[in-house]
């Protein structure tokens, strides 16, 4: 029904007739060479990818199958991540009527992994498909993660530490203005495509190269430091000089070396 294998030329050279009638297609009959996937990208020592298998054929795959089964029997979808799919392979196998659908917490297993279990269920939840609790996602991936040894990329969906992260002004000021009015629901949608409290976060604002005024003027206030201008410019003049952002102890070491004056607001000790 379907293929994806990796073919090495001394396996097609023990299969003379397999690659007599291989070569022959894809020769003679342009129109069946066109499914098979990056057949003329050789690889390492000329190995070459057969796969059989794309988005549209798969849903009518699936479909037929689907038509064709008895109904207590169920259907399962594996798939994997070589060309970055996994998720979205497996979305489509869910709106084909697959019954259920493999995954593993942030994408394990060997080569490039399996579907990402936690960036499925992220999608599912948004879906509207499943009402499942999933604040404790982030905390299942850093466990996760703890025990395999595999580090979760700063930047990775939901479960990164930046995914909630902006210091980028127009951003952060958008994030801000929703904050103030007390609006945490519109200040976790009102730039991401991900609520954050759905998952057991929250936004947060940074200081860098990219901030306003207002990051600065936010960034202080949340830790109680009075947020007076001159103090602001300097913190951030010192971000503007930075490739990347200012840590909590660069921002609280440029306060501390601020003109003597009281920093924190009025009524703090």
């Amino acid at each position: 029904l379907c293929a994806v294998e990796t073919l090495e030329p001394a396996t097609l050279d023990r299969l003379p007739e397999f690659k007599r009638r291989l070569e022959w297609y894809l020769g003679h009959r342009p129109d069946l060479a066109r499914l098979v996937s990056r057949w003329n990208e050789p690889g390492m020592k000329q190995r070459h990818l057969l796969s059989l298998l794309r988005g549209h054929r798969m849903k009518c795959l699936l479909r037929r199958m689907l038509d064709e089964m008895k109904p207590d029997v169920g259907l399962d979808w594996h798939g994997h991540s070589d060309r970055g799919l996994g998720v979205i392979n497996a979305i489509e196998a869910a709106v084909a009527g697959a019954d259920r659908i493999h995954g593993c917490a942030l994408g394990l297993g060997e080569r490039v992994g399996n579907t990402h279990l936690d960036l499925l269920l992220v999608n599912f939840r948004l879906l509207g498909w499943i009402d499942t609790d999933l604040r404790k996602l982030r905390e299942m991936g850093e466990v996760i993660a703890e025990g395999t040894g595999m580090a979760i990329p700063a930047n990775y969906p939901v479960l990164g530490k930046d995914a909630f992260r902006t210091a980028t002004g127009v951003h952060a000021a958008a994030v801000i203005k929703a904050k103030r009015k007390g609006d945490e629901w519109l200040a976790n949608r009102v730039y991401s495509g991900v609520p954050a409290e759905l998952f057991g976060c929250e936004q947060v604002i940074e200081i860098g190269p990219m901030s306003g005024e207002s990051n600065v003027v936010f960034w202080l206030e949340q830790r109680e430091i009075d947020p007076r201008p001159e103090l602001v410019k300097t913190v951030l003049d010192a971000a503007k000089q930075r490739n990347g952002l200012l840590s909590e102890a660069d921002v609280l070491r440029i306060v501390g070396a601020a003109p003597p004056k009281a920093t924190r607001l009025s009524g703090q000790t």
